[in-house]
């Protein structure tokens, strides 16, 4: 039940016909992440590299390229792990009281991991040198395990209870990391190590880390989940993976899976950081080199038929976009009971994930009241924004569900439609000018520092979008070539932003000051200025990515006919959004058309990827 090794989930996946072997030599410097990323978009199959041109390892990727394939990979459980979402079965308390497990389905069973002597881990060892190198783009400052299962404990309350196992990106090479004794660690705002990393820190002592590569898939899968504190991510890995996660431990180091393909046993020091990055990161920009904490390397086991998983990310979608829809599909059903009056939530694959979240909720308290101002539902979006990694949104949009019960939030147009026809901006926009952001987002004045916007409308329609371009529309000087994005959303060229000037960007001042209230471009609720609005026009996720992850709410939006009163912001005219790439941003990730010229060779002639790119 449920696959106990990467090794059998392969060989499951290619006896279905759902994996490719490629066998010619392939580089692990920017070669074989640019033929996983191709694959990806082709939604072709898993693929086993068996030669890698420098590591004695085979490799996998695309493992879970699709959301088919997932669903695959743990069709054993599926249904048992729905049961227990569906009965609301607390699975820390389970944890505590063992005894619950008789009235809980026998999948319950799962939850606990079992302690063994040996395993297959302790088998062999290597060194860091001597692992795949992959790097996935061509300003990568090295290699980077991209799968990674990195797992810690608290330092007051050693044991598995008090642990964390999340995908935290690590740097096997490059930059000022010493050779097969040092690798970087990178890990954002709001992750469970961070807890770790602060207990260390107040005890003034180093704490012990583990990363796992490969094992069970459900490992994978639970270092990613958005589990509440306190529920171990091996507990799920467990119950998803359809049997008890065997652990086993060597002397002095953390337990460690015994059936995982690679463990990187370490420890940080909590005082010390070195550079890491550059790394193409799934927002679709490198993440620049910063400071972040060092793991010295203290060894490195393998299984005797090891093989290293591997993904690539850049701009969405990418195969990573697969496991957040696994996981809405795992945990969807609880937004109601985690979010009192939340209906339902989504966070945009094609903006970046955090940029934008989108939200159902509901009016429930006053019933008795028809106002077109949100009222509860601003009670709902700071709940939003105060639970886990969703309080990285930047942008969240709100309605209530009143106003359309059939309103589906997976529809983007549609979403976007309802919003924007009954939206004020007078009354309708909430700032949090200076707080927390993503730290791969390069749109704020800072790491990890930025704005966030909540939209929240309700009430009924007000406006009709148009969806053609005025015939008498006249921009000011310097900006040309609109689009339509979405009835009601106009895309605008504006001149290059060559000196950045948060919120008093002169040009967009002038813009605004240009249009009286009658003016016909007030007729497009929304607009964006853009860098190329013919790109930006050419599909939805094109302007997705480009409004969302290029701007910072307080800083990048504008208003025609704006005004502040008692602090509070709005505009009586169009709202803007800079959405045009700033002085400071990260540069975007370009492929290397040598690179890319190779992976056309593998799909001809015979080629292992014929027929799939």
């Amino acid at each position: 039940m449920g696959y106990r090794t990467l090794r059998q989930a392969v060989n499951a996946l290619e006896k279905s016909g759902q994996l490719i072997r490629i066998d010619q030599p392939i580089e692990e410097n920017l070669l074989a992440g640019a033929i996983q990323r191709r694959v990806y978009q082709h939604q072709g199959p898993a693929l086993l590299f068996t030669n890698l041109t420098n590591s004695h390892f085979p490799a996998v990727a695309n493992l879970f390229g699709t959301l088919e394939r997932t669903r695959y990979l743990f069709r054993d459980t599926l249904q048992q792990v729905e049961t227990l979402v569906k009965l609301k079965l607390d699975p820390k308390a389970l944890l505590n009281n063992p005894s619950m497990f008789l009235s809980a389905p026998p999948a319950a069973l799962h939850l606990l991991p079992k302690k063994v002597k040996t395993g297959s881990i302790l088998q062999g060892q290597t060194t860091i040198s001597d692992l795949p190198q992959i790097k996935s783009w061509p300003d990568d400052g090295g290699a980077f395990i991209t799968l990674p299962q990195v797992y810690s404990e608290s330092s007051q309350k050693p044991g598995i209870r008090s642990s964390n196992l999340g995908m935290y990106r690590v740097q096997l090479s490059g930059n000022d990391y010493l050779q097969d004794q040092e690798i970087g660690l990178h890990y954002q705002l709001h992750r469970g190590i961070g807890v770790h990393h602060q207990e260390a820190l107040k005890l003034d002592q180093p704490f012990q880390i583990n990363i796992f590569v490969g094992g069970p898939p459900s490992l994978s899968i639970a270092a990613v989940m958005p589990l509440p504190e306190g529920m171990p991510e091996l507990a799920f890995a467990g119950l998803l993976g359809g049997h008890r996660i065997p652990l086993v431990q060597s002397s002095g180091f953390l337990p460690m899976p015994a059936e995982a393909d690679f463990v990187i046993c370490g420890t940080i020091d909590p005082q010390q950081q070195k550079s890491e990055g550059p790394f193409g990161d799934h927002l679709g920009y490198y993440s620049l080199a910063h400071d972040f904490p060092v793991i010295k390397v203290d060894r490195v086991y393998h299984r005797p038929d090891a093989i290293w998983p591997f993904t690539t990310v850049g701009r969405p979608p990418q195969e990573d976009t697969s496991f957040g829809e696994f996981i809405h599909e795992l945990t969807g059903a609880l937004i109601p009971e985690v979010l009192p009056g939340i209906k339902a939530v989504h966070a945009v694959d094609a903006a970046g994930v955090h940029p934008l979240l989108l939200a159902i909720g509901s009016e429930r308290y006053t019933p008795y009241i028809k106002s077109d101002r949100p009222q509860e539902l601003l009670t709902q979006a700071n709940a939003v924004l105060g639970q886990g990694q969703l309080s990285l949104a930047k942008y969240l949009l709100i309605v209530n569900e009143g106003d359309n019960p059939q309103l589906d939030i997976n529809n983007i147009p549609n979403f976007f439609q309802h919003l924007l026809e009954r939206t004020n901006w007078q009354k309708d926009l909430h700032f949090q000018t200076a707080t927390t952001i993503d730290t791969l987002d390069y749109s704020g004045h800072g790491l990890n520092q930025g704005s966030k916007v909540v939209i929240a409308a309700v009430g009924e329609k007000q406006r009709d979008l148009p969806a053609k371009i005025p015939e008498n529309l006249t921009l000011p000087r310097g900006f040309k070539k609109p689009a339509i994005a979405l009835p009601g959303i106009l895309l605008i060229e504006g001149p290059a932003c060559s000196e950045y000037r948060p919120g008093e960007d002169l040009n967009l001042l002038r813009f605004c000051k240009k249009f009286t209230l009658d003016d016909p471009i007030n007729s497009f609720p929304l607009i964006l200025i853009v860098d190329n609005s013919e790109f930006c026009a050419a599909t939805l996720n094109n302007w997705l990515w480009v409004c969302f992850t290029r701007s910072n709410p307080a800083a990048d939006i504008y208003g025609i006919a704006s005004f502040t009163t008692a602090k509070h912001w709005g505009c009586s005219g169009s709202l803007l959004i800079d959405t045009r790439t700033k002085p400071h941003h990260a540069p975007a990730l370009i492929d290397n058309p040598e690179i890319e010229e190779q992976v056309n060779q593998l799909a001809i002639n015979g080629g292992p990827l014929q027929g799939i790119i």
